[in-house]
């Protein structure tokens, strides 16, 4: 695959605007029929939006967290599923900037660069809590075994390279970096959610799986330390449920303006001059415009965490993206419903297919609970608590 090489911010969101309007065509269609956009996702690729956080040192643009958030959120915008399938991409890249031995980064960079996607291993199903895992990696000559099950692995059926959270025998938590073609592994597209449809968020079983040595990064030092790699996964999911809510307060925008329904009620001929309507926009983007300003404000407190990272910046960072990702949750769920009240009935009409902003947000947003991140919001604030460190804060 022959991909573009992004020099620089400045070029990564020129790249992101053009690419989305063409991600845009088709994306009601592709939900609706639950159409992998296996196409899609080799333009994505040939773009070079894929390679912007591998570091300039290594060839990339290395571009800024601000920047990346907005590319996600663009596309995000144009279809939610799409922007979701490379947020473990771009966090796998991130431990790998934090943990990654400068042999490991400029090997793993370099795959990235030449248009290799990587996906996720990550959660597992029948654990105490969501952060347990027990799939095992075991010594075997110079290289290790992996053996176990993942499930909401978004990102892996697309994927050239599956990051692996593993235990070793010690009960250490590492990530395989591994080859999706190896023997042993199984990809299963198996996921069923009603949002999200076509970000292939399968299973995937490993039986006996080959990794070596080199493919293997520390992963649960990341947390026993200071760094960024918490909040820098959370950033990009407050990126896609801002993007979804500006696709549906978009969506809610053009329905109004262009399609007339019977407003006997309030007494007015056309749905604009409606007081109601009216004011349902004005109070949808008040909150839309915050969240975007939330989420640009979270990266910068990332980037300076990135820079200089101590248990204070990124404390700070981790709260500035929790303020995020709770005002995109609001946004995201009340922009789909609006849509519907606006819309009426031909919301949910096949043809229309607006209700995936809806279904997209409130599959999405269900990935950690949002009630507790204010709670770590307001006993930072209030109590000068640090948040816990952690990849769901």
């Amino acid at each position: 695959m022959t991909t573009a090489i992004i020099k620089d911010d400045t070029q990564a969101l020129a790249v992101v605007e053009e690419l989305a309007q063409h991600l845009r065509h088709d994306s009601a269609e592709r939900d609706r029929e639950r159409r992998l956009p296996h196409p899609e996702l080799d333009l994505f690729t040939r773009s070079g939006l894929w390679a912007i956080t591998v570091p300039k040192a290594f060839g990339g643009a290395g571009v800024s967290t601000v920047t990346l958030a907005k590319v996600i959120a663009r596309i995000a915008q144009a279809d939610g599923s799409l922007g979701q399938i490379p947020q473990n991409h771009f966090y796998a890249l991130e431990v790998l900037r934090v943990n990654g031995t400068p042999e490991q980064q400029k090997r793993l960079y370099g795959d990235v660069l030449a248009g290799r996607r990587f996906g996720n291993a990550l959660a597992e199903l029948g654990t105490k809590t969501a952060h347990d895992r027990t799939t095992r990696l075991t010594r075997d000559g110079d290289g290790y075994r992996i053996n176990g099950r993942k499930f909401y692995a978004t990102g892996a059926i697309y994927a050239q390279r599956i990051p692996t959270s593993v235990i070793d025998e010690q009960g250490v938590q590492h990530l395989a970096y591994v080859p999706a073609d190896s023997q042993g592994l199984q990809v299963i597209d198996d996921w069923s959610g009603f949002g999200q449809r076509t970000t292939g968020s399968g299973s995937v079983v490993f039986d006996n799986v080959f990794v070596r040595a080199e493919d293997v990064v520390p992963f649960q030092s990341a947390f026993e330390r200071p760094t960024p790699v918490g909040p820098f996964a959370q950033i990009l999911h407050a990126s896609i449920d801002t993007g979804i809510a500006r696709a549906a307060y978009e969506d809610a925008l053009h329905f109004v303006r262009t399609r007339s329904r019977p407003w006997v009620d309030s007494g007015v001929d056309k749905a604009s001059d409606d007081p109601l309507t009216l004011k349902s926009f004005g109070h949808l983007a008040i909150r839309l415009h915050a969240a975007e300003a939330l989420l640009e404000r979270a990266g910068e407190f990332l980037d300076q965490a990135q820079a200089v990272s101590n248990a204070d910046t990124v404390a700070a960072a981790s709260i500035a993206v929790a303020e995020a990702r709770a005002i995109s949750t609001e946004i995201s769920l009340a922009a789909g419903t609006t849509l519907f009240e606006l819309a009426g009935s031909q919301a949910t009409l096949a043809e229309h297919n607006l209700d995936r902003h809806w279904r997209n947000a409130r599959v999405h947003t269900l990935h950690d609970p949002v009630r507790w991140k204010y709670h770590a919001i307001g006993n930072y604030y209030l109590n000068d608590e640090k948040p816990p460190r952690r990849g769901t804060i």
